[in-house]
């Protein structure tokens, strides 16, 4: 038969089908890392200020009166204040492999933007550039480090016969660690240190006041950035009490000039190594195997390497790259990951590549005029 309906979710039992929806879809495949399901409902409420700037709704698709796929619309006011444009986005995007089935639910997202004035629709967004975004294109079999999306390798061919195209692709590098950085990030780093750069770890006893320049450094330096908005004081806020426990101050470092903060370089442990042994669920079986395997983190990812206009291609990076080494080695990682980084942003690529990253994953964001 395959009839086809897509229901907008409005309860709590709603939700929760939203949410583990895709632990039936990624069930048999190896390389799904499920997010803990308490994180998730925390994220889909009034506790995210994500909500106080946007409007969300969310659509679950039913086929033959079972669950087969989802989707979220999103308006973003900040997107509309920032780029003065009229884009709105779908996001947290499952389906089976049924062109029928993500037509509806991106025709669904689509007619909702519509009706709010948008005259793009873009995606996906969980729930913007600022956290995970884009469909994994290539490198399928590889787990997705901390705080990256992994995807059906069918999803392109979705969006394809669905009528959208890509708008912009994403990169991601892998280095693997060495003995020491490249003699180049070295020469470049003591000329910055000359100038008069330093480089300190975050001081956790006062992690509300580093996120607070973070927040500076990160919105001057992505300022230009595409699909960049600005993050608010409780983003900020709600973005550091997630990510405190794990952050790891060797690892998270700020540059100054004569005390002025500069740089920012966040290296975070990739937790999904432990999330992958846990099945989303949070209970004593599971935080013991959390404690277990989060004492055997190998790989890092590079979240964050944010610099201020006027102190790029001074050596900056070069000399938080320097003493980031430093905690990698202390910590016994073997990998980094630096992503995402833009298609388009040549001068970063370069920079990676310098360090001696390779690409390795492609992630792409979709779109089409409605």
């Amino acid at each position: 038969m395959n009839s086809i309906k897509v229901i907008e979710v409005k309860t709590g039992k709603g939700l929760d089908a939203f949410i583990k929806f895709p632990l039936s879809l990624y069930s048999k495949n190896p390389f799904y890392v499920t997010p803990l399901i308490k994180e998730l409902k925390e994220q889909f409420s009034d506790k995210n200020p994500f909500f106080n700037h946007a409007k969300v709704r969310y659509f679950i698709a039913e086929r033959d009166g079972k669950c087969a796929g989802r989707i979220i619309s999103i308006v973003n006011r900040r997107h509309a204040m920032f780029h003065k444009d009229k884009a709105g986005f779908f996001g947290f995007f499952e389906c089976v492999n049924d062109v029928k089935v993500s037509s509806a639910l991106l025709d669904t997202a689509a007619e909702e933007l519509g009706k709010q004035g948008m005259e793009i629709v873009r995606g996906p967004m969980n729930f913007s550039t600022n956290e995970e975004c884009g469909f994994l294109i290539s490198n399928f079999e590889e787990y997705p480090m901390l705080m990256t999306p992994y995807n059906m390798p069918y999803y392109a061919g979705l969006m394809e016969g669905c009528g959208l195209h890509k708008a912009k692709d994403l990169y991601a590098y892998i280095y693997d660690v060495k003995d020491s950085p490249p003699e180049k990030v070295l020469r470049v780093a003591a000329i910055a240190e000359k100038r008069g750069v330093t480089v300190r770890p975050v001081d956790k006893k006062k992690f509300s006041d580093e996120m607070k320049v973070f927040k500076e450094i990160y919105n001057s330096a992505w300022e230009n950035n595409w699909g960049f908005i600005p993050l608010t004081d409780d983003e900020i806020d709600y973005m550091g009490s997630r990510l405190r426990q794990i952050v790891v101050p060797e690892l998270t470092l700020i540059a100054e000039d004569n005390g002025k903060p500069v740089g920012f370089l966040g290296l975070l442990p990739d937790f999904n190594s432990v999330l992958a042994h846990m099945n989303g669920r949070l209970n004593p079986v599971t935080i013991m195997k959390a404690f277990y395997y989060s004492k055997k983190i190998k790989d890092l990812r590079l979240l964050l390497l944010g610099i201020k206009k006027d102190y790029r291609n001074k050596g900056v990076d070069a000399i938080l790259f320097r003493e980031g080494f430093k905690g990698i080695k202390k910590g016994g990682y073997k990998r980094v990951e630096f992503s995402w980084i833009l298609e388009d942003n040549i001068p970063v690529q370069r920079i990676v590549e310098m360090t001696g990253g390779k690409l390795y994953k492609q992630y792409r964001i979709y779109e089409k005029r409605l």
